[in-house]
Parts: C-alpha cells; sequence; structure tokens
C-alpha cells in the first residue's frame, strides 16, 4: 500500500505547494499512490497531540509513505526521530520527495541523521522569525474550506459548473480561485520539478558537525 501523507506548517511550505511537488514527483516516478491524508489539523503539534495521525500510522505496516520533506512528519526533533525510527520499525518505506531521498530499514544510518540535521539547522537558522507571509502561504479566501473537495472533483473530472452548484457558489469566483491555486495542476501532478541526480550524497554533505579549534578560537577571543 502506497500513502500520502501532507501536513502544513505555519513555519514551512503549505498543502498547496507540497500537492504540487509530491504529485509532480508520484507522476515522474509512475508511482500509485492507494491513500492521500492531507492533515489540516496538526500545524505544529507535539506528537503526543496528534491521535489522528498516530492512529492512521499505526494502522500501517510494510507499506510506502510519500512526504514533502522530513519536516511534514514534525517539526520537532525529538518527535521526527521518534516517528521515522517508529515507521522504520513497521517495516515502512519513506519517500522523501524534496531531498530526493528514500529510507527503510536497510538505508545508510548517516542518511537518515542527515535528513533530522537538515531540520536542526533549519530551526537553528531562526526559519520562523522571517519576515513577511511565511513561505508557502496564501492569502485567505472563502474558497479555502472547499480545497481538499475541490482536489477531489476534479480528479473525478467534474466541470467547475457542477461544483459551483455543488457548494452553492459564484461559477466565475470558484473559477477564478481553482486558476489562482493551480488547482488542476495539484490534482494531476501538472508540474515540472528537478530532482536532485544523487540526493542522498547530498544530504550527507549537508551534515553540520561542530569544529572544536574555531569554537576554542571563538572562546579565547
Amino acid at each position: 500500500m502506497t500513502v500520502c501523507y501532507i501536513r502544513p506548517d505555519k513555519s514551512f511550505d503549505g498543502a498547496f505547494e507540497q500537492l504540487k511537488t509530491v504529485n509532480a514527483y508520484i507522476e515522474r516516478k509512475g508511482l500509485t499512490v492507494d491513500q492521500e491524508f492531507i492533515d489540516q489539523k496538526s500545524q505544529n503539534k507535539r506528537l503526543s497531540e496528534r491521535n489522528e495521525v498516530l492512529s492512521f500510522f499505526q494502522s500501517l505496516r510494510d507499506s510506502t509513505v510519500i512526504v514533502y520533506d522530513a519536516w511534514v512528519l514534525s517539526s520537532w526533533i525529538e518527535d521526527l526521530v521518534q516517528m521515522i525510527s517508529c515507521l522504520l520499525k513497521n517495516g515502512m518505506r519513506i519517500h522523501f520527495v524534496k531531498p530526493s531521498v528514500i529510507i527503510d530499514r536497510s538505508s545508510d544510518t548517516v542518511v537518515v541523521l542527515g535528513l533530522i540535521d537538515q531540520l536542526r539547522q533549519t530551526l537553528q537558522q531562526d526559519a520562523k522569525k522571517a519576515i513577511g507571509r511565511p513561505k508557502g502561504s496564501r492569502s485567505a479566501s472563502k474558497f479555502d474550506q472547499f480545497h481538499d473537495d475541490i482536489i477531489r472533483h476534479l480528479r473525478d473530472h467534474k466541470s467547475v459548473s457542477e461544483m459551483a452548484r455543488i457548494f452553492g457558489v459564484s461559477r466565475s469566483s470558484l473559477k477564478d480561485y481553482i486558476e489562482s491555486r493551480e488547482l488542476k495542476e495539484v490534482a494531476f501532478g501538472g508540474h515540472s520539478m528537478e530532482l536532485p541526480e544523487n540526493g542522498e550524497a547530498h544530504v550527507i554533505k549537508t551534515i553540520n558537525c561542530p569544529d572544536s579549534g574555531q569554537q576554542q578560537m571563538k572562546e579565547h577571543r
């Protein structure tokens, strides 16, 4: 079984950007997704507060999970470590789309730790204090409440007129929303992307090791 897990986080990329990129990855890799879970509730909650998510992953064994990046599983380092450990323990295979890395029980430990270290570095750089709207976010729209349903209806090849009648909204306004959010591209993966030629090597290269010599120089200044 192959599942896709999307979890927007106000400090990272939103569901729109994730879906667009993940669907392009799925199309490029020729994968078939059996279930899609768009988790709008968790945001940056701790793992202990994400009961629905825990139940979802606990029901899966020996399956494949596709996520946009490591932080989608959790943006808390200790929770991410626990989540990856438990998924691998249950025989899961995890596709991390953005870094273009696939891990399972046989993966190089350095690659797994490198994915975790990338998040550690991002958090350490205090990305949450970035000025302006968080990356991947867009201004709110009254149609946002229908976002998931619109994608489902598009995949079922329903017309904009049919959807407008279902939602009880203006056809022209709904059409503008779909076009501005590129939801057809989100629904069908019509989005080009470039994958690193050797994702594992790149992840290992980004591991940031402390330099004791430089630290000592700083302490003596």
